[in-house]
């Protein structure tokens, strides 16, 4: 009972100070001196507003001729919509379609480490992202190199657009969806290098190549005051285009995977035992699930749910399914049989061709691209690799670097005004409508910087990488599998499963 009337008191003195407190908050404002009467807000009128959400659905620019504010001014709820979706099918590519994609493609016993490997550079590439990649990618009053710290830590990043980038996205969202290829971008140098590196070594490498090669390389092509941003940036440098990544995603990473392979050196046993992939299912599976995120990669690129993002989901389509088909058969003719690897490595190589052109493209065009796609990166996969003998674990450098490189050039010749309007904006000195039109020795000039920064700096960073951590794991290591002896788990557990 003492307890009871112990509640029951504290329950009366709290019932009390609530009811006091909102006393108080309705009790009236004590008179305060009269204020002048503020001028009312303007209204836009019906013909403003009309502007406004014709703006909206085309995905314009909103009308600023008058002082009165927008009723739209936030972002548009279609477009925002489709850039979350794009964001997540993004890192979909990733996780876990780029994950089962390489764990299908090397031996059972290190199968893990891939998926461990995927998962670590997400992580640290958001950290990376919310500390300062963001700010330095996509901020300006830096330089057309390197942006400034203005967002660093998102500060200030917001559901407001940045209508130096989207005028109907917001620009959280749209740091999001920027995220999601860094992150993939890293991930895909873990092709070149599988089985052999070290764990702590890949965490440290892409620690500073993101500095060195990601953030400047990406500024400069996709930065409102960028080097290489032919399209926004009237005082770009170099007038070259790239609408989703050819050159800073796929040439960026391919070359330097060729690099850090050949300073890793070959794996164990290479070229003197056979070294299968371990499930074809697995890399089936994280194709499918590849080419299905490329569509939030390439048509989301267009930052807009509108007709360039319908463009570059058609082109992307035609050049991915017939550079599956081409290289299959290009197998069935020079080896007799077409294999599961080969249609899912053509589908890859002609997602990486056609990303930097499909926003600029014609579905002719995107057809041209998918032969193509289909026969060089499978030349330099079957001929090119033999021929020189670097031993790139996943074909990572004959896809993506060749892939990423042919993509750029092809784009230089196959962009046309018909397929998007905003090439006449900074570039109509420069797009002709014809193969060897002006726009193609600026898509060289940006190859050129593209592939000489990510060589030299993956040099000099591979060697930092040595004299810190060491970039090779043991011979013992190596032979039992990278699962067990750097994670402490096994991909299966059948007898054996560690020897294969």
């Amino acid at each position: 009972m003492k307890n009871l009337a112990i509640i029951l008191g504290l329950m009366t003195v709290m019932v009390a100070g609530l009811a006091s407190v909102q006393a108080a908050d309705d009790a009236p404002a004590a008179a305060a001196p009269a204020a002048a009467v503020a001028a009312p807000t303007p209204e836009r009128s019906v013909t403003e507003r009309l502007e406004d959400l014709e703006a909206y659905v085309n995905n314009g620019a909103r009308n600023t001729s008058t002082n009165a504010p927008s009723k739209i001014a936030g972002p548009g709820p279609g477009h925002n919509g489709w850039m979350m979706t794009s964001s997540a099918l993004v890192l979909f590519m990733t996780l876990p379609g780029l994950a089962l994609f390489y764990g299908g493609l090397v031996r059972r016993k290190n199968v893990l480490s891939v998926l461990a490997q995927c998962l670590g550079i997400a992580g640290l590439v958001s950290i990376l992202w919310w500390v300062c990649g963001y700010s330095i990618t996509f901020s300006k009053g830096g330089t057309s190199f390197w942006g400034s710290m203005t967002w660093a830590f998102l500060n200030g990043v917001d559901s407001a657009p940045n209508t130096d980038y989207a005028g109907w996205v917001s620009q959280n969202v749209f740091s999001m969806y920027q995220m999601m290829f860094a992150i993939i971008t890293p991930a895909l140098i873990i092709g070149a290098i599988a089985e052999r590196m070290k764990s702590s070594a890949i965490l440290l490498f892409v620690t500073l190549w993101m500095f060195v090669v990601y953030f400047p390389l990406a500024h400069m092509v996709w930065g409102a005051d960028g080097l290489m941003n032919g399209v926004w940036n009237a005082d770009a440098k170099i007038k070259a285009i790239d609408f989703a990544g050819g050159t800073v995603v796929h040439m960026s990473s391919g070359w330097s995977a060729l690099i850090l392979c050949l300073l890793l050196g070959k794996r164990q046993g290479h070229g003197k035992e056979p070294m299968p992939p371990h499930s074809m299912v697995l890399c089936m599976v994280g194709t499918g699930m590849l080419w299905v995120g490329w569509y939030g990669f390439n048509a989301g690129s267009a930052v807009a749910a509108d007709g360039v993002a319908a463009n570059a989901f058609m082109t992307t389509t035609l050049a991915t399914a017939t550079a599956s088909f081409v290289w299959a058969m290009a197998e069935y003719i020079t080896r007799g049989k077409p294999s599961i690897l080969g249609f899912c490595s053509g589908a890859v190589a002609g997602l990486v061709v056609v990303t930097p052109a499909c926003g600029f493209i014609t579905a002719s065009g995107a057809m041209a691209i998918g032969v193509v796609a289909g026969l060089v990166p499978y030349l330099a996969c079957w001929k090119l690799k033999a021929w020189l003998g670097y031993d790139d674990a996943l074909d990572t450098f004959g896809v993506h670097a060749v892939g990423g490189t042919l993509g750029a050039l092809m784009t230089g010749m196959l962009a046309r005004n018909s397929a998007n309007g905003n090439l006449a904006l900074n570039l109509k000195d420069y797009v002709k409508d014809g193969i060897f039109q002006p726009l193609l020795l600026e898509q060289i000039k940006a190859v050129a910087l593209t592939l000489t920064l990510a060589v030299v700096g993956t040099v000099i960073i591979a060697y930092i990488v040595k004299a810190v951590t060491g970039l090779r794991v043991s011979t013992e290591v190596e032979v039992s599998g990278l699962d067990l002896a750097e994670h402490g788990e096994e991909g299966y557990h059948s007898a054996g499963s560690s020897r294969l």
